[in-house]
C-alpha cells in the first residue's frame, strides 16, 4: 500500500467566495478544484446515469463538507445535490486529470449545443473597491485608504496586486506578493480569492520594516 494507490488527504479547505475546494495529499500533490468542476463530475449514481453532461452550474457552491468514515467526504451543493460521495481516490484523480476532464466536459457541452455563461466568471464591468493600507504602507504610499476602479480582467487578489504594483510605479515593489497579506471584507484571502464590486481590501505588510528599494 502506498500514497499513490491510496492517497491520503492532509488538508481540505473550502473557499466559498472563490468557489474553490483546496485539497492537499500526503504524496505532495495539492489541488484547487472549482465547485462547478466537482459538481459536474459528481460520482453520484443518478448523475452518472444521466447520459449527458450536467449544465448550468457556473455559480454553484458547496454548502458543507461531511466526512464519510476515513475514506471519503460528502459534498453538499447549494443547488440541492447532496448524494455525491467523493472518495479520496476520486478527488485525487479529479485533481491529477483536471485539464483532461474539463476539456472533455467542454467538448460534451459543445456537442449538445450548450454554451457556458463565462461572463459569470470573468465579469463585464469594472469593479469599485476600497483599499486599506496598514503599517509602513501608510507612510510610504502617503494614504490610509483609497477607492479604486479596476478593469474587469482584474478578477482576483493576485490580479489586483499586479494592477496596484503598476499603479504605484516606483513604489510598487512594496506590494510584492511575498511581502504582504491581504484580507477581503476582513477575511483572510488567498491569491485566487475572487473579487466582487464593493469589496473592502486590506493590505498589511508581513514585516514591520519596509524593504529596501530595488537597485
Amino acid at each position: 500500500m502506498n500514497d499513490k494507490e491510496h492517497p491520503i488527504p492532509t488538508e481540505i479547505n473550502l473557499h466559498r467566495k472563490s468557489r474553490l475546494l483546496t485539497i492537499a495529499f500526503a504524496d505532495g500533490n495539492r489541488f484547487e478544484l472549482p465547485c462547478e468542476y466537482l459538481r459536474v463530475n459528481s460520482p453520484a449514481a443518478e448523475v452518472k446515469a444521466m447520459g449527458q453532461p450536467v449544465v448550468g452550474k457556473e455559480e454553484v457552491n458547496i454548502e458543507s463538507i461531511e466526512p464519510q468514515g476515513h475514506y471519503a467526504v460528502r459534498l453538499v451543493f447549494d443547488d440541492g445535490h447532496d448524494t455525491g460521495i467523493y472518495a479520496w481516490e476520486t478527488l485525487h484523480e479529479l485533481g491529477l486529470n483536471y485539464e483532461t476532464n474539463w476539456n472533455r466536459y467542454l467538448e460534451q457541452l459543445k456537442a449538445i449545443g450548450h454554451e457556458r455563461e463565462t461572463a459569470l466568471v470573468a465579469g463585464d464591468q469594472p469593479l469599485e473597491l476600497k483599499v486599506l493600507y496598514f503599517s509602513y504602507l501608510v507612510q510610504k504610499l502617503r494614504k490610509e485608504s483609497e477607492q479604486v476602479r479596476v478593469p474587469p480582467k482584474v478578477a482576483d487578489i493576485k490580479g489586483l496586486l499586479e494592477w496596484l504594483r503598476r499603479k504605484w510605479l516606483e513604489r510598487g515593489y512594496l506590494l510584492a506578493d511575498d511581502r504582504v497579506r491581504v484580507t477581503v471584507n476582513r477575511q483572510f484571502a488567498e491569491p485566487f480569492t475572487r473579487l466582487e464590486d464593493g469589496d473592502e481590501i486590506g493590505i498589511t505588510p508581513n514585516s514591520p520594516n519596509p524593504p529596501p528599494p530595488p537597485n
